[in-house]
């Protein structure tokens, strides 16, 4: 029987960035999002701005992909060590930016229907009011993109943003909805000034095509991670190189996958002449800082030392 604590033994599942700042600004966004949102659908309906309209509902949906991102951040955050779990929460994070991304794209198909029903059949605009609200409309955009960017928080030297997938789907809702705002005002203005009404709707479908590129580029990141694909060839490598420089070591068997945004785990299978506590070959790794879970299976390789053994 042990008689000993065996946490010296135990494995960490807690492998969720530093989130709190990042929850608080998203809660801060979607509020000022929906004050917006209203102002912006009620003008766009009364003014007959389709480019307006259209950045209004954006933001009504990205209200909805902040929630979503919010609740993610809480989900995990309450989760973190609960056994079932396997390996943790640390995918949740990267579920909420797959299903914000998916939102994002609904959005777009949304905006491009709209905006060829309105090239065939236009409405009057009401330039003056619809520039004055897209306009506010852009403001709110830039403040919300400084809040969702930590790129610009001197205390972050991680630039924790690029690898928070569910930071990254909102911060791309946001910059979704500048870029309605730019290209609304834009329609606008040629309306009001050459009388190109048909623009407003024109500018609509190249924001959709715009908007439907981030969704898909957000998607295919995220669910490679789900599916437990896409881990850098790099990494593959270093393991490689680390274990088989070492002795006669070879590589058998070898999987790596995402356990959380910055985290893998790997299981290995070792053969060798001269075999070693499973505890030797994980120090030989020590220098691969993602690799937070490994398990290594080590087999005694029976006759002539094993030099031409390949994986």
């Amino acid at each position: 029987m042990h008689i000993h604590t065996l946490e010296e033994w135990q494995h960490s599942h807690n492998f969720l960035v530093n989130q709190d700042r990042a929850e608080k600004n998203t809660k801060i966004v979607m509020l000022i999002t929906a004050i917006t949102m209203v102002v912006e659908v009620a003008a766009g309906t009364i003014f007959g701005s389709m480019a307006l309209l259209a950045d209004g509902w954006h933001m009504a949906t990205h209200v909805g992909a902040f929630a979503i991102t919010v609740f993610a951040y809480q989900y995990a955050r309450n989760h973190v060590n609960n056994p079932q779990y396997t390996f943790g929460t640390g995918k949740v994070s990267v579920l909420g930016g797959f299903a914000s991304a998916v939102a994002l794209g609904v959005i777009a198909m949304v905006v491009g229907i709209e905006s060829i029903t309105r090239l065939f059949n236009p409405h009057t605009i009401e330039f003056n009011q619809a520039i004055a609200v897209a306009v506010l409309g852009l403001i709110v955009n830039l403040v919300s993109a400084l809040l969702l960017d930590d790129h610009h928080d001197h205390h972050d030297h991680d630039h924790h943003h690029h690898h928070d997938h569910n930071l990254k789907a909102a911060y791309f809702h946001v910059l979704a909805d500048a870029l309605t705002s730019m290209l609304a005002i834009v329609a606008l203005f040629a309306g009001k000034f050459f009388g190109l009404v048909w623009l407003d709707a024109l500018i609509g479908l190249v924001g959709m095509l715009v908007i439907s590129e981030w969704a898909y580029g957000l998607l295919r990141e995220t669910g490679t991670i789900l599916l437990d694909g896409g881990v850098d060839k790099k990494i593959k490598l270093a393991i490689v190189t680390a274990i088989e420089e070492d002795s006669d070591n070879r590589i058998t068997d070898l999987h790596i996958w995402h356990i959380g945004q910055e985290h893998l785990a790997a299981t290995i299978a070792v053969v060798t002449h001269y075999p070693q506590p499973p505890e030797y070959y994980k120090n030989l790794l020590r220098q691969i800082p993602s690799l937070s879970h490994v398990l290594v299976e080590v087999n005694h390789c029976q006759g002539e030392p094993c030099l031409n053994v390949h994986k």
